[in-house]
């Protein structure tokens, strides 16, 4: 079973593509220009240069949020495209649960962060069960501090959150506050694809009409209409 994973809701996006034995590419775009222009040029050279065709591919796994608004949009019409295209079934992943897999394996609870802007992240907390991650704090967008201050024990914090917001975290966690290497902040399309194959393994599967991004909260444009 092929899946080609698909990444676009932080900055560095990115696809991977493997099968059940091992990663057979993975392409990270931290690139200035939006998702739109390169996805599918990505995605065809990917192939290209695998000997592969989409029609090759078995599931799309894509990372469904959250993240940024633009970011989750465009991988959502991107594979419902792909779907549609080539009548393959798709899957849905968490973006903070993949990201979390950078540090499998930790000891310590993993609490990967994205910025959601003005002083808020999309963050969740994670315990590594042995065969995966089970969420200890569900995903949502909190206030950095409130986030923290429920943290009783060492934790280890990825993401573009964690970087930008280090000082904050530390204030408020102190010593209990580890941080990954730099590999580890930035999010890995070849975990969505991991992912993506276990969910495809138990059937776990959508109709690509039923897809849509998991944003955990309202854009500024929605919030101004309301008000």
């Amino acid at each position: 079973m092929k899946v080609l994973g698909i990444d676009t809701s932080t900055m560095l996006g990115g696809i991977a593509l493997l099968d059940e034995r091992m990663l057979i590419a993975e392409t990270r775009l931290n690139v200035k220009v939006s998702h739109s222009e390169r996805l599918m040029s990505e995605v065809a050279l990917c192939l290209q240069r695998t000997g592969l065709t989409l029609n090759d591919i078995d599931v799309f796994a894509l990372a469904i949020g959250p993240g940024s608004f633009t970011g989750l949009r465009v991988g959502v019409s991107t594979v419902k495209g792909l779907a549609y295209a080539t009548g393959k079934p798709v899957t849905a992943v968490s973006t903070l649960e993949a990201f979390a897999w950078n540090a499998a394996f930790c000891r310590y609870p993993v609490c990967p962060l994205l910025d959601a802007r003005k002083k808020e992240v999309y963050g969740a907390i994670y315990r590594w069960t042995g065969t995966g991650f089970a969420p200890v704090i569900p995903e949502g967008a909190y206030p950095v501090g409130t986030l923290v201050q429920k943290l009783d024990e060492p934790t280890l914090f990825l993401g573009e959150g964690a970087v930008l917001y280090r000082s904050d975290i530390v204030d408020a966690a102190g010593d209990r506050a580890l941080f990954g290497t730099p590999e580890m902040m930035a999010p890995s399309p070849a975990h969505v694809a991991q992912l993506g194959l276990g969910n495809a393994r138990n059937g776990i599967c959508l109709d690509p009409a039923s897809l849509v991004p998991r944003y955990c909260r309202r854009s500024e444009a929605e919030k101004s209409r309301q008000a």
